[in-house]
């Protein structure tokens, strides 16, 4: 991993992301290497032409002080969008840690989502928010297939047991199933496992990108042949994540969980 440290002009940016207002990423780049990972994108925007996204993590230089919490009242923020503000380096450099520390008195609904056991470090600070809900990202329960597609993030067993600590703290949360794999992630299975400290589930599809899809196609290949041809048609047709949606939609309903559906084709856009 090539470790740099960039000063950044700004820390809290405005959002393209549906119901969120301004995104917080504390860092440029991610440990966990994702295959499906759509923020490959980010790389001709930062000076990192030329690399492979998941082998450089910069470190975002900036005065935390300039952070105005007040400026953010009625808004909606999110840690994050483009990497994971737990990352396995927060731990030795703290920057979301040092902007939640700024953020506290802010009158904005934050929101966190990570795939790391390591945001039970908060949970102090978490206590001290007015509106927080802390979630964490998961497609699967299989430690040993998630260690394939997210080969930097904790295991989902931990990724569980963290969101219940969180969750026994007091603290608001949700579990955001995604990217939801095409008959391999089993969401009831999740549901069943997380329903009674999560207080909210939500749903993302698999999406192909011009970059993942000889990943994904690899995966699927090496560990189950036996649905390559199901991805191959999904790419063509997309009318299998309605089905997906209706049965998600239906058990949802049936069970009285609360629940969003956040599918989409073409990225993330306000229109």
């Amino acid at each position: 991993m090539k470790v740099n440290f960039r000063e950044a002009k700004s820390i809290i940016t405005k959002s393209n992301i549906p119901s969120i207002d301004y995104v917080i990423n504390p860092y440029t780049g991610c440990q966990h290497g994702c295959i499906y990972c759509y923020a490959e994108f980010m790389i001709r925007f930062t000076n990192h032409k030329g690399e492979k996204w998941g082998d450089f993590l910069d470190i975002k230089t900036f005065d935390f002080n300039k952070i105005k919490p007040q400026k953010y009242t009625g808004k909606r923020l999110l840690l994050s969008s483009v990497t994971d503000p737990y990352l396995p380096l927060e731990k030795k450099y703290q920057n979301t840690r040092r902007i939640l520390e700024k953020l506290v008195d802010t009158e904005a609904e934050v929101s966190i989502l990570t795939k790391s056991k390591l945001v039970t470090r908060d949970i102090d600070l978490f206590k001290k928010f007015r509106n927080i809900k802390v979630g964490i990202s998961i497609s699967t329960l299989n430690d040993d297939f998630a260690k394939k597609i997210e080969r930097g993030a904790s295991k989902p067993s931990d990724r569980i047991l963290a969101l219940k600590e969180i969750a026994d703290a007091g603290i608001e949360t949700y579990t955001f199933v995604s990217p939801y794999f095409p008959e391999i992630t089993d969401f009831k299975a999740i549901i069943r496992k997380a329903q009674t400290f999560t207080d909210t589930f939500s749903f993302e599809n698999l999406n192909f990108r011009p970059h993942n899809v000889s990943r994904i196609k690899a995966i699927i290949e090496t560990n189950f042949p036996e649905y390559l041809a199901v991805y191959e048609e999904l790419r063509k047709d997309r009318s299998y994540w309605n089905l997906v949606e209706s049965e998600i939609r239906n058990y949802c309903e049936n069970e009285g969980i609360s629940f969003k559906i956040e599918f989409h084709h073409g990225g993330f856009s306000k229109s």
